[in-house]
């Protein structure tokens, strides 16, 4: 099972990944922890992507597919992606490298938040100039203009479908995995 999470910063990408990843016994790869480790051990990576991180913009592809590509391709048993692709430009150059490795993503799953609840759990969690208010703002816009448009490209291509994101965690949880049920049973008729 190949899994994609898009939503916006906040929205819970993270928690529902760890708990699809537990679930299903497929990876969790998180391209923001993976960038976060990067500048923490001031690899060229690292370096090279703080920059961006602090003002809120994205990380250029090439960074994040260097980053990326080895921890797809050793999850064996399938994978949940957090965070990437956050560009259209990013799914098409992500899709020509693993479709003939036969690791493309199968289905994506849109977390939908309301802004108001998003702003709230950013300003909660609180990473210091990555959720400093103008910034967050920033982030937002970001995801609206570069990321929103990801919503088109998967619904014509994979299985996709919107949870609302705002509801708890395990609520959350739950509808994703029945919709997953759903596609396996529609995938494989029993």
């Amino acid at each position: 099972m190949r899994l994609l999470l898009i939503g916006a910063p906040g929205a819970g990408k993270g928690t529902q990944a760890e708990l699809l990843a537990t679930r299903f016994g497929i990876t969790h790869i998180s391209s923001g922890d993976l960038l976060r480790q990067h500048i923490r051990d001031q690899t060229s990576v690292g370096r090279r992507a703080q920059s961006y991180v602090d003002k809120g913009d994205l990380v250029p592809d090439a960074l994040v597919m260097d980053m990326l590509r080895k921890p797809v391709l050793a999850a064996a048993n399938g994978y949940v992606l957090d965070g990437f692709p956050r560009t259209v430009e990013q799914a098409k150059a992500s899709y020509a490298v693993v479709r003939s490795l036969g690791a493309e993503v199968q289905a994506a799953i849109h977390l939908d938040v309301p802004r108001q609840e998003l702003v709230r759990r950013l300003r909660a969690r609180g990473r210091g100039s990555e959720d400093a208010d103008a910034v967050l703002e920033h982030r937002l816009e970001v995801y609206q203009e570069n990321t929103v448009p990801l919503l088109e490209y998967y619904a014509g291509r994979e299985w996709m479908f919107t949870v609302d994101g705002g509801h708890p965690a395990d609520v959350v949880h739950e509808d994703i995995v029945q919709r997953i049920k759903k596609l396996a049973e529609l995938i494989e008729p029993t």
